[in-house]
């Protein structure tokens, strides 16, 4: 059984997957950095200084009773609340994410487009139609078998 996880576990779909979950893990850092100290910023201030993360509903109120003057204030009075300035935030992230992967597979789909229209070598062989060994393109006679060539 220790065996056949090993082999398992160094077959190269396992670690390509395990490469992509550390660069996807690496990759939602920078996102929730971009989402939460570039974008957010400047669309509250937009927004008149408001903040997403402190968009919330409260659905009871805790001890102290509210109102509360941050999300972080009413969770620390035990407050149920309904959080959807974290929500929106989350759904920007993905929103970014799924750019970003859109943007990355469509320039890697071009790449190969690119790559796969280029005109391929002019061939410099031909076949000999009589012993079917590959000749020079120039080559009026086989060498193989002395046929004469058109």
């Amino acid at each position: 059984m220790l065996k056949e996880f090993r082999k398992f576990a160094l077959r190269g779909n396992v670690i390509d997957m395990a490469v992509g979950i550390i660069i996807g893990a690496a990759f939602t850092s920078i996102v929730n950095s971009l989402v939460n100290d570039i974008l957010m910023p400047p669309l509250g201030w937009l927004l008149g200084g408001i903040d997403f993360e402190n968009f919330y509903l409260t659905l009871k109120t805790g001890t102290p009773v509210g109102p509360y003057s941050s999300l972080a204030d009413a969770q620390a009075a035990g407050a149920v609340t309904i959080n959807y300035g974290i929500f929106i935030n989350a759904l920007i992230s993905f929103m970014l994410v799924a750019l970003a992967m859109f943007i990355l597979i469509r320039a890697i789909n071009r790449l190969q487009t690119e790559k796969n229209s280029k005109k391929p070598a002019e061939p410099t062989t031909k076949e000999c139609p009589f012993c079917f060994t590959s000749i020079p393109l120039q080559a009026t006679r086989c060498p193989n078998c002395t046929s004469a060539l058109e």
